[in-house]
């Protein structure tokens, strides 16, 4: 039978929210509320994977896990592998990436993600929501994935395309994408040996080289909504949500 890990890559490299992952919210840091809400999910064991020794005490004295990784990774992805090859994985394991500055991630969103990617027996899976306001088409801030069919509950689509900014015409399928991938190990360790693309650079957007190279990412619709915390407003209104 596979196994499911979550692992969560952070480190202390932003430059828009400097310390962000050591910032504390309730008297409790960014990467404890995400590592919480992960260990809530009970899919299977959780570790943050991360090269800042602040990062792992911080971890290590509230009770969690943690895997020291190479300072040189330039993506999460990267620091995921090294994380899960340190880990003696099967191929037929599940690894989840959820991004350290993803504090309302709800715990019932990863159990579902790992629910139906197990039963269908997927390679890479992800989260998407539906698109509420018209200006966040053109929001290069919010990345769209279009995806072969509607999503409905409990279904997993196709995706076909990532952008950032996109026309809404340009396709009836048009999702707001969340970036938590769920992969089977075996994938995994396809997609990191592959080189970086002309499209995930120019979009910026590391998904873009499995599409490239016939990786097929399925996506699943979540049922609650999540924003990351990349710049101070985010942090402020993360924390009005939070007092409510």
């Amino acid at each position: 039978m596979s196994n499911s890990i979550i692992i969560i890559p952070s480190r202390l490299a932003a430059t828009r929210l400097p310390q962000k992952p050591l910032i504390k919210i309730n008297n409790k840091t960014l990467i404890m509320h995400v590592y919480e809400k992960a260990v809530q999910s009970q899919i299977g064991e959780v570790y943050v994977a991360t090269c800042n020794q602040e990062i792992a005490t911080e971890v290590r004295k509230n009770g969690g896990k943690f895997i020291m990784t190479d300072v040189k990774h330039t993506t999460g992805t990267d620091r995921v592998f090294e994380a899960s090859q340190k880990l003696n994985l099967k191929d037929t394991d599940f690894v989840m990436n959820i991004q350290g500055d993803e504090p309302m991630i709800n715990p019932l969103d990863i159990k579902n993600l790992n629910k139906l990617s197990k039963e269908k027996n997927l390679n890479i899976t992800t989260l998407a929501y539906s698109i509420k306001k018209k200006e966040d088409y053109s929001n290069k801030n919010i990345v769209k994935v279009i995806t072969k069919n509607k999503i409905s509950d409990n279904s997993t689509i196709e995706a076909l395309n990532f952008h950032r900014a996109i026309k809404k015409k340009s396709s009836s399928h048009i999702y707001q994408h969340f970036g938590v991938y769920l992969y089977k190990y075996s994938a995994l360790k396809k997609f990191v040996n592959f080189e970086k693309t002309e499209n995930e650079t120019k979009e910026k957007l590391e998904q873009l080289r499995a599409i490239d190279n016939n990786m097929k990412i399925n996506v699943i619709m979540a049922n609650y909504f999540s924003s990351g915390i990349d710049t101070k407003k985010d942090l402020e209104d993360y924390i009005k949500s939070f007092k409510k």
